[in-house]
């Protein structure tokens, strides 16, 4: 994103959230690779990876501690929804229909797209779907 991108400055919008891991590395290659992105440079104790639409993911090493599971959710396009899971059969990921993990091999289409779970290295619950949920 260049400095001179402008957002409408009246809205509230993430700008990054810190994952913890046990190996910022590991865990910020392994989300890049199955999404199709890049790892940025380190920034101080962060590893970044860019969504593309304004929000960073900054991958920080969490060590003598547990990790404490999250759920991160990306919308993809949904002509690169088979790339994705391509990408996780190529690595030997398993994916699945749901949240708790009980259809493995599996895509669930919600609201007219198409979706998946996986766990990444330190057991966050990762989402791609093509479509956003609908909310009332």
């Amino acid at each position: 994103m260049s400095d001179t991108q402008q957002y409408p400055n009246d809205a509230v919008q993430l700008n990054h959230t810190v994952v913890h891991a046990r190996d910022r590395r590991l865990s910020a290659e392994f989300l890049a690779v199955i999404l199709g992105l890049e790892v940025g440079a380190p920034f101080g104790p962060f590893l970044p990876v860019d969504l593309g639409n304004g929000v960073t993911l900054d991958y920080y090493a969490l060590t003598g501690e547990p990790i404490q599971p999250q759920h991160y959710a990306f919308l993809v396009p949904d002509e690169r929804f088979d790339a994705v899971i391509a990408r996780l059969e190529a690595v030997g990921v398993t994916y699945f229909a749901d949240p708790h993990h009980t259809e493995p091999g599996c895509i669930n289409r919600l609201f007219g797209g198409r979706g998946a779970y996986f766990a990444d290295p330190d057991g966050h619950n990762l989402e791609i779907m093509t479509r956003p949920y609908a909310r009332p």
